[in-house]
């Protein structure tokens, strides 16, 4: 769920109200987005996106001279114990909080300031929760069990006990996950703190729902596409919950775990974490529209020419890493199955998908943090001038630097899950040509977004 559109919308707004104000300065509409940032960088297309894809082969080529297992090992097993005292505090006020900032948010969505860069609900929402909150979740450590408002509310309601089909799987968070982006895509909800408000109070009565009738503990495990999200992207932070309780290890490594992934749905659901930012991404480009134009000068509704670009989008994207496991298979001849190797490539992806959220929402998160401050601070009325902060030019090169981190951080993963899976040394390195051709072709196209121009998403 990429900010391009709301980072557009909201810093153009607050740079227009700055100009007035003789305390603000103006704010670009481009501080937010990876997209947009690329605006800046003045190489040639072909090699920009020559470089990126460099850098991930060369990386790959590099890891592949470490072939100590003891080495790789000594990495990935590396832990320190934290202690634990005051979680169950933390949680009680986490979870107090949460309850506040939800209806806080469906309050003031409605009563609030109708400019959605006055309105805390908007700024609340889409910059502290979903920007900075969620970079905490695989930069520190994922608190979101400790502060999901549903999650505690649903704790204090009288469960049905109904079963839950095991046959479902991770199946309803995938489909939930690429209905929130297409929600995302195709309506107002950053421009409109009404809808935004009342979208929020509908998923709020669905969870709860859904949570009533199998329990708390399941639909969080298994159904809220938003649990799933923030609990993949804590595997990639370097606090979490280990085998022998708290405890500190070095970023990514919590990956290299056996069954982190357990299944074909929950590999779906890591590949659609890494497709949802890119296709929001892909409809801000020039191509997009020039793609799309025809199809809706044939007649074709344009909801339906995004909703059949998702949907065809991700299938592409899943058939991609099938096609790469069935392939490891005979590169580094197995008797594993396609089925083991993709669960076992699956995390690595997950810092991939980790490295596309920080580029495309810090920048996001620093510029409109100072609005979202004004806006707490007046929240019926809002903040008479707003002010946000204009980052550097070279922040652009930054965000960019965090997509390739994320895919040399996943090649790292991945040559350490093959020398998990294999006693031959070179049956470990050749197993993961696929998944590093897979790899490379999605850095390659997200580099490719970042160069082109950013638009707003047309025909909507």
């Amino acid at each position: 769920m990429a900010p391009s559109r709301r980072a557009r919308r909201i810093a153009t707004v607050l740079g227009a109200a700055a100009l007035l104000s003789a305390s603000a300065g103006p704010v670009s509409a481009h501080s937010a987005s990876l997209r947009s940032a690329s605006e800046s960088l003045s190489v040639p297309q072909w090699l920009f996106l020559l470089t990126g894809g460099a850098v991930v082969g060369a990386s790959f080529l590099l890891v592949t001279f470490a072939t100590d297992r003891s080495f790789v090992a000594s990495i990935h097993e590396w832990r320190r114990p934290l202690p634990g005292w005051g979680l169950e505090a933390g949680r009680a006020v986490g979870s107090l909080l949460g309850v506040v900032a939800l209806a806080g948010v469906i309050v003031l969505g409605f009563v609030g300031p109708e400019t959605a860069v006055r309105n805390p609900a908007v700024l609340v929402v889409w910059v502290g929760w979903w920007a900075g909150f969620a970079m905490s979740a695989y930069l520190v450590a994922n608190a979101w069990p400790a502060v999901d408002p549903l999650r505690a509310i649903a704790s204090k309601l009288p469960a049905a006990g109904v079963d839950y089909p095991d046959r479902l799987g991770a199946w309803p968070s995938v489909v939930g996950l690429l209905a929130l982006v297409f929600v995302e895509v195709v309506t107002p909800l950053a421009d409109d703190p009404r809808l935004l408000a009342s979208t929020v109070g509908v998923y709020a009565v669905i969870t709860l729902a859904g949570a009533v009738v199998v329990g708390p503990p399941r639909w969080f495990a298994d159904v809220d596409p938003v649990a799933r999200v923030f609990r993949y992207y804590g595997r990639v932070a370097p606090i979490g919950w280990g085998e022998s309780g708290f405890e500190l290890r070095l970023p990514g490594m919590a990956l290299t775990r056996r069954g982190k992934v357990d299944g074909p749905d929950e590999v779906a659901f890591v590949v659609a974490l890494v497709w949802v930012t890119t296709f929001d991404g892909l409809v801000t480009t020039p191509a997009w529209g020039a793609a799309a134009g025809p199809v809706v000068d044939a007649g074709v509704p344009p909801l339906g020419i995004y909703a059949a670009a998702l949907v065809l989008g991700y299938v592409v994207f899943l058939g991609a890493y099938r096609t790469a496991a069935r392939v490891a298979r005979r590169t580094a001849p197995t008797y594993l199955s396609v089925g083991t190797l993709a669960r076992r490539f699956a995390p690595p992806l997950l810092a991939i998908a980790a490295g596309y959220h920080l580029a495309h929402f810090l920048g996001y998160f620093l510029t409109l943090s100072p609005a979202l401050v004004a806006s707490l601070g007046h929240p019926i009325a809002g903040a008479a001038a707003p002010v946000g902060i204009v980052l550097p030019g070279w922040f652009g090169g930054l965000e960019l630097a965090f997509v390739l981190v994320g895919h040399v951080l996943a090649i790292w993963v991945a040559h350490a899950v093959a020398f998990d899976l294999f006693p031959d040394r070179l049956q470990a390195i050749r197993s993961q040509y696929p998944f590093i051709a897979v790899m490379i072709a999605y850095t390659a196209l997200s580099l490719w977004i970042v160069a082109e121009p950013t638009l707003s998403p047309p025909y909507l």
